[in-house]
Formats: structure tokens, sequence, C-alpha cells
């Protein structure tokens, strides 16, 4: 036999191989897997469930349309297909990084389920992002973010609208967190500190665990605490209860707005919510906090003069729910972008700061920290003296 005819009986046991592998699959409907796929997701947040909805959801589509009943059915041609018409509809580049990153996620779990071959999932390409194309820089800036809070507590001293941008600037939590308060998490006094006594004694812990918790309790504090089973859920559930210290002069403000300004009312639970309303559920809503802040963080709102030359009078972005429209307005996340940058700026430690914002260090330094080069090379100047007395203890050394 011939070198060239080793090289064919070669070729056609690769694609007998090929064959017997797409045989032994097993057969399984495109949404019947996702459905498979997303009970397995059930332990995580909402918003996450919604985002790979809709992040799978044109892959679907395409199965439809492509008369693909059956997994098995799917090829790489297809994959590569799909890629296409998606890089043809505009998306940026970050956006179909998300949506094939999470379809990825999900092929992937198809071909645990023996529905698809290991070359689909490998055929679909998730496009590699730069830390620019990473990052929207659309942050709240320290300027601008102290500016709110001193007109806040000029004009509006204590009153929901302070303490709610108050906590999201002072303490890197995400809104869901904030809302998830009630009384009961705020450790302003040494009664608290008290009635902490008595939660970790009714919570069955040892006496000398007690003490030990208590002696590295200093007020003032909060306790953030993951409460599922009436829907205040923390997003990384257990692993985000944790302590946030706070200044004495933010717990000033809690303690007059807790005193004088807080709705007495009780959710549909019976807890009493730090931020309540006398609307709804009686506990401030994640669309309302994010209406507020869009409202909060436009530059008209304490009498600002308008960026964009418009008239505040008759501008869409001043009627509420419309607040997003304004150029200028920020999400509540881009104040937690720019509070963990601004904790980054004044020398807070990455894991220290990863701990705080209950995310991971490599979030910290690679989204989520955007720093102000300015501020952050003076702050480094502090250890230049460092290089000196190293040299000095060598020299004496020596």
């Amino acid at each position: 036999m011939s070198e060239d005819d080793r090289d064919a009986d070669d070729v056609l046991d690769e694609l007998r191989e090929m064959l017997d592998d797409e045989a032994d699959l097993d057969s399984t409907a495109p949404r019947k897997a996702f459905d498979l796929w997303m009970q397995q997701q059930q332990d995580a947040a909402e918003s996450t469930l919604q985002s790979y909805r809709y992040r799978v959801r044109p892959f679907l589509q395409f199965c439809e349309e492509k008369e693909i009943d059956d997994l098995n059915e799917v090829t790489t041609r297809d994959i590569k297909e799909f890629e296409a018409r998606r890089w043809d509809s505009d998306l940026q580049r970050n956006t179909l990084n998300n949506q094939f990153g999470t379809l990825r996620q999900f092929l992937t779990y198809c071909r645990d389920l023996n529905a698809v071959s290991d070359d689909v999932v490998t055929a679909l390409d998730v496009p590699d992002l730069s830390k620019e194309q990473r990052v929207n820089t659309e942050k709240l800036i320290t300027d601008r973010a102290q500016e709110i809070i001193e007109n806040l507590d000029r004009y509006r001293y204590a009153s929901r609208d302070h303490v709610l941008t108050l906590l999201l600037w002072r303490t890197t939590a995400r809104i869901g967190t904030i809302r998830s308060l009630d009384l009961e998490d705020v450790y302003l006094d040494e009664a608290d500190r008290e009635r902490l006594r008595e939660e970790l004694e009714s919570g069955g812990y040892a006496n000398h665990v007690i003490e030990s918790i208590l002696a590295e309790a200093s007020l003032p504090f909060l306790y953030l605490r993951h409460r599922p089973e009436s829907e205040t859920p923390l997003k990384n559930q257990e692993g985000g209860e944790r302590i946030i210290n706070i200044a004495e002069w933010v717990a000033d403000v809690l303690r007059d707005f807790i005193r004088v300004n807080r709705d007495d009312v009780t959710d549909e639970y019976g807890r009493e919510p730090l931020l309540s309303s006398q609307k709804g559920s009686g506990r401030l809503s994640d669309s309302a906090i994010r209406n507020w802040i869009y409202i909060f963080t436009q530059p008209c709102e304490f009498g600002g003069e308008c960026p964009h030359d418009r008239d505040p009078e008759e501008c869409e972005a001043r009627v509420h729910g419309h607040g997003s429209t304004c150029p200028s307005s920020r999400s509540p996340h881009k104040i937690r972008t720019g509070s963990i940058t601004h904790h980054r700026d004044q020398g807070w430690p990455v894991p220290d700061l990863a701990e705080k914002a209950n995310t991971s260090e490599e979030l910290i330094e690679g989204v989520y920290d955007q720093p102000e080069q300015l501020v952050r090379g003076a702050s480094r100047r502090s250890h230049l003296d460092k290089l000196d007395s190293a040299a000095t203890d060598s020299d004496d050394d020596s």
C-alpha cells in the first residue's frame, strides 16, 4: 500500500469516528435543553437569569428559523452562520462578548447532556475585549458625587433621598443590597450592640464566640443579610452577608432619618424596611431607586446649569420615569463604579475593598477600578520615602 493510500485511509477513519460520535448523541430539543440549563441556575439572582434568557434567545430563534428541532442537527457551519448574523446586526463588541460567552456556557451544558459535539462548542468564537472595551467609563466621578451629597445635606437633610444616595456612595453596595436593609440591620448605638448580643445568643453561639464578635464589631455599622424567603436576596447569597462600617457623621444622618423622616410602615412580610415607602409593598423598589438616582444625578436638579442647552422646565428628562434620557444622569451602577474608584484613589487595598463591595479582586482591578491617574499618582508619592529609607538601611548595613 502506498503512502498516499495510507493517508486516505487515515482520513476515512477520522470521518468514520466523527460520524460515530454524532450517531451517539442523545436527541434533545433546543428549548428543552435551555429549560434544563436554566433549572441548574436557580440559585442565581433573578437579574442574572433574565440576562441569560436575553442572551440565548437569539440562538433559539435561529434554530427555529432553520427548523432545527434537535440539537444533534446543529453543525459547526450553523454556528458560524449564527455568528455572522450577530456580527451583521451592528451590536457592540462588548455586547457580543456577553452574548457569545453565555451561549458558550449553554452549549457546554448541551455537550455535557451529550446533545451536541465538542466541535460545536469550540466553533463558537467569543470575541476578546481590551480593558477599555470591557469598561464603560461613564462613572459618577468623585466631585459630582460629593456635590450631590452636599446639596442633599443642605436642602433635603436626613430625607430618604439623602440616605439612599449617601449609602450607595459610602458603602459601594448594589441597589438590591441597600434596598434589603431593615431597621434591625442598622447598628448605631450601644443599645444596638446589646441587641446584637441577644441575637447571637438566640442563634446558639458560644459565649466566647459572642465576646469575640462583639469585640470586633465597632459601632456604627450595617449588617447585610440574605433573606430570599421574603424577597430581598443578596446577589451572592450567604456569601454576600457582611458588616460594613460607616462613619459617625453618616450614622448621625441615619439617626435623624429614622427618628423624623422614615415612613413608619412594615413590608408585606412584617419586616421594617430602612428605606420604607407608603406605596406598593412598603419597601422602596429597585425601579424606584433607579428612577430617583437618575434624577439626583442631573446637573439641574439643584439649580445647576444644563450642559446640554435644554430648558429644565420643558425637558423630557425631568419627568419621573424618564430621568435616564438626560446625558449627564447616572445609573446606580455608575455610582458603585465611581465609589469603588474613589475608595481606591483614597488608598483602599484591593482585597479589603473587594470584601466590602462583595466582588472579586479581578473585577475590582479590571472593571470597577477606573483610576483618576493624577489622584492615584499623588497617593503613591507617600511611598517614595520608603525607597530612600531602604537605601539608607542598606548603607548602614554595609
